[in-house]
């Protein structure tokens, strides 16, 4: 990254502070459902995974969002603890991002709440109550909970969702609603019937998956599952593509391309997101590490054409 323009002048911190004041009331009145168009019914959203090789601060990172056009973030609560380790304030935090127009509409942290281990499960409790804290300060609304520590070896569906439930409540007094992560290389939750599962059977009207397109294709569910779920309970679904090669059995988290430049069939999928009810946000998770040399807010901008392309070729 050394050979780059300094990091204020690749990111026009000045310009974007200025140039999101102006549009802030456009983007916030675009990012709500009963205000989009037929040809983009959805919401477009920046997971800080995709430009983290730059290695920004919270604030930063908020600004190439705000200046490359996205409605939201979803910010990794361990940047936003740097942050604060550093004396930055989560008040200011939450005043800056909305300054620009933005809304948080999930962060990414991982506490094990799903595990069998009575004692890690609780530790991983108080570690989520505590991340739901720091996300509600600054405004935002949903966290993900991904199925940690049940990769390797697999949880009963049942208690899974009993275990669900009881991230659901803590929520519920925190305000900020857990999202039941699908992660495709886990025992557990790897496949949109056993998320659906675990989902259905906490008895929870504000139960809710987390989807992802590569995640879905790693763990080998057919798209046209997706016409079995009720699209209004979906807040965030992660936005990526994926190459031929590697095939599905190899294909990593790295190996995860901008929308439209692998094989993913967002022709079907997309009309089915829309055809079932989804309004929510498509969030943009990369972890490309070609991308990672580049420019933030030239990737931050690239990926979001990227999404906005394959989405009105993919309902027109």
């Amino acid at each position: 990254m050394g050979s780059e323009p300094s990091r204020r002048k690749v990111l026009g911190i000045a310009g974007a502070a200025v140039a999101s004041a102006i549009v802030s009331k456009t983007r916030a009145a675009e990012s709500n459902a009963s205000d989009r168009s037929p040809a983009e019914p959805f919401g477009y959203c920046l997971n800080m995974s995709t430009i983290s090789g730059a290695n920004l601060n919270i604030v930063e990172e908020v600004e190439v969002a705000a200046k490359a056009g996205y409605h939201a973030i979803e910010p990794w609560v361990r940047t936003i603890d740097d942050y604060v380790k550093k004396g930055g304030s989560l008040k200011d935090l939450k005043k800056r991002i909305s300054d620009l127009g933005l809304s948080v509409e999930d962060a990414i942290a991982f506490s094990p709440w799903v595990i069998d281990d009575d004692a890690k499960r609780a530790s991983g409790l108080e570690s989520m109550k505590r991340d739901m804290d720091v996300v509600a300060q600054i405004g935002g609304k949903r966290i993900a909970a991904p199925p940690i520590g049940a990769t390797d070896r697999a949880v009963d569906p049942h208690r899974a969702a009993e275990r669900y439930r009881t991230l659901l409540e803590l929520g519920q007094k925190m305000g900020v609603l857990p999202l039941a992560e699908l992660w495709g290389f886990s025992k557990t939750m790897s496949r949109l019937g056993e998320v659906a599962l675990v989902t259905i059977e906490t008895g929870r009207a504000d139960a809710s998956m987390l989807l992802d397109i590569y995640h879905l294709y790693k763990g080998g569910t057919d798209f046209a599952s997706l016409s079995q779920i009720n699209g209004g309970s979906l807040h965030v679904l992660h936005m990526n593509d994926y190459p031929a090669k590697p095939d599905r059995a190899h294909v990593s988290d790295a190996n995860r391309v901008y929308p439209g430049d692998g094989i993913a069939p967002f022709k079907e999928i997309l009309p089915m997101l829309r055809d079932i009810g989804f309004r929510g946000y498509l969030s943009l998770e990369l972890f490309n590490r070609d991308y990672w040399k580049q420019s933030p807010l030239k990737v931050a901008k690239a990926g979001l054409e990227k999404m906005r392309e394959v989405v009105k070729k993919s309902l027109a």
